[in-house]
């Protein structure tokens, strides 16, 4: 049975570590994790998303060296939740914020361990 998008995806690295991705309606992840010795600090993290996610501030946009727009998600104590992909311009990082603002609250999780 295919977990219909956005969702929430919990999967273990190369590394053995886990992580989450937040897809959106297309499937392609809009947010990723850092890794997590244990599970369970994944799925916090997850609820820490879906906490934070409908709060403006909580996201800082940024620029690589190479030009490229991104975001990351903040959590209330200032710490990195979660990192987009890698955008062609501002705009299009904008409407991933606007994505993961609207459909991360609300998201399923689909276990892939």
């Amino acid at each position: 049975m295919a977990v219909k998008n956005p969702n929430f995806q919990v999967y273990t690295g190369s590394n053995d570590k886990y992580y989450f991705r937040l897809t959106a309606r297309n499937g392609e992840p809009i947010l990723q994790s850092q890794g997590y010795e244990a599970k369970n600090s994944c799925t916090k993290g997850i609820q820490s998303v879906k906490a934070n996610a409908p709060v403006a501030e909580r996201f800082d946009k940024r620029v690589a060296k190479n030009g490229q727009p991104y975001f990351v998600l903040l959590a209330a104590n200032y710490k990195v939740i979660g990192n987009s992909e890698m955008y062609s311009s501002e705009a299009a990082r904008d409407n991933g914020i606007a994505s993961v603002m609207k459909n991360a609250p609300d998201a399923p999780v689909e276990d892939l361990t």
